[in-house]
């Protein structure tokens, strides 16, 4: 009898995958599709964000606004986070979160298909930890750092991407560190007169 080949697991074509590095669902993998401007925060920096955050989120409200792949709103979900809110306007890449915010179990997660910039100007609610991935091509960073003041809870964190720093005028910058061309860091709003 001839000897078959062993089954491999590749992923389908087109077809990219992450790795959940803490919590609940560490070690899940999860695919997302490809996208112009999509790239997963990877699991080195994810681990580094987390460090500086503490490991887990228990109790927090997480915000992930430019959601993507879903890797910081799910590692985040899966350290404990009360409620993360994952904002994304892709068909194919919401289609791809619904589906493994179903295949974790996820109910902590909040999935809403908008625009960024415009759901933004209309949230009412309050957030501790909000994570800020936008595409590089746009200049959505100082845009969206603008509008963030109101909807930041008490002692809140922002933590964000960019392949340049915009002007930080009355950000307080905490941590931040490079990952090839990538920027990142964390900050929290110190009103007007906090030095970048």
């Amino acid at each position: 009898m001839p000897k078959l080949a062993p089954k491999t697991s590749k992923p389908v074509r087109g077809t990219n995958q992450l790795r959940i590095i803490g919590g609940e669902y560490r070690r899940r993998i999860l695919p997302f599709p490809d996208s112009e401007g999509l790239r997963p925060t990877p699991d080195r920096v994810r681990e580094t964000l987390f460090n500086w955050l503490g490991q887990e989120l228990h109790g927090q409200r997480c915000l992930d606004l430019f959601a993507g792949s879903g890797a910081l709103g799910f590692e985040a979900a899966s350290r404990g986070a009360a409620r993360v809110v994952m904002v994304e306007q892709a068909r194919p890449v919401l289609q791809a979160l619904r589906s493994n915010q179903q295949s974790l179990g996820a109910h902590a997660v909040d999935i809403v298909a908008a625009d960024a910039l415009a759901w933004l100007a209309r949230c009412t609610e309050q957030f501790d930890v909000i994570f800020l991935d936008p595409p590089f091509a746009g200049d959505l960073l100082p845009k969206v750092l603008a509008l963030l003041p109101p909807i930041l809870a008490e002692d809140a964190y922002v933590y964000a991407e960019t392949a340049n720093w915009p002007d930080l005028s009355g950000w307080k910058r905490l941590r931040e560190g490079k990952a090839g061309v990538v920027q990142y860091g964390l900050l929290q709003w110190g009103g007007e007169s906090a030095a970048s």
